[in-house]
């Protein structure tokens, strides 16, 4: 696939995603989350640099990074260039999904990027007449409203989601959730002073490396004994068969025990 965003689109530059590459806990954390439903022919929208693909690639049979940046894309081009399961393109969600036929992967995910889409309800739609049967949409999103901030806002950020919003969400575009939870309890704290009272519209990357090695550890640990009851994430696992939620819930456990 090839494809131009045109003169209209603004070239993101990356220098937060710069700033958060050193956090290899917390993507291994994600991941490990998605890891009992990777499978097949999947696609990451929205890619970045790679982050999240690193972790994904191992666990499925091939992967579409989408990516409308062009600087981010060849970016990703040197990182991946050895990988023979990962196909790179350069798109912005909307041109993806028009672009491409019904029914074509087994794996959709969407980490960060459902925030920044203000028809998100729609997206959610298309990203379900993609998916084969029995496919899965793995999310990742902001969670919790009343954390937002200016580098929500920076960041083209429409909304943080209410745990109940985007499970209806989900739902409406003819999902079956099969997992969802909230993620990252101990990070509600440092965000809220940092961001949503102090302003901070840019990431501290010493800040986060020492969130990375410190408190990563720590909250996996406690949200692998308890669910947790609230978080500053919240990751939605969406099924387009109908199949068990007691069984996925036990494979979910086995794979993701801290």
């Amino acid at each position: 696939m090839e494809h131009d965003p045109g003169t209209d689109t603004v070239e993101y530059e990356g220098d937060d995603l710069e700033a958060l590459s050193t956090m290899h806990r917390y993507r291994e954390w994600i991941v490990n989350h998605f890891e009992p439903y990777l499978t097949g022919e999947a696609v990451e929208i929205g890619a970045g640099i790679g982050n999240i693909a690193h972790h994904i690639a191992p666990h499925v049979r091939s992967l579409l990074l989408v990516e409308p940046s062009s600087r981010l894309v060849e970016t990703m081009e040197i990182k991946f260039s050895e990988n023979d399961n990962i196909a790179i393109t350069r798109w912005d969600f909307d041109g993806f999904v028009n672009d491409t036929a019904g029914e074509v992967f087994d794996c959709v995910i969407l980490v960060n990027i459902l925030e920044h889409i203000e028809d998100d309800e729609n997206a959610l739609k298309e990203c379900r007449r993609i998916l084969r049967r029995d496919g899965k949409l793995l999310i990742l999103v902001p969670a919790l409203p009343f954390l937002f901030s200016d580098l929500d806002s920076k960041h083209g950020h429409f909304r943080r989601y209410a745990r109940g919003d985007l499970m209806r969400k989900v739902r409406d575009a003819n999902f079956d959730i099969v997992y969802s939870s909230y993620f990252d309890m101990l990070g509600i704290v440092p965000w809220y002073l940092l961001n949503t009272l102090g302003g901070a519209v840019k990431f501290d990357p010493r800040l986060m490396s020492v969130y990375d090695k410190i408190f990563v550890p720590i909250t996996r640990w406690i949200e692998s004994r308890i669910s947790p009851p609230i978080g500053k994430n919240l990751i939605v696992v969406g099924y387009c068969g109908a199949r068990s939620m007691d069984d996925a819930a036990t494979r979910h456990d086995r794979r993701t025990d801290g």
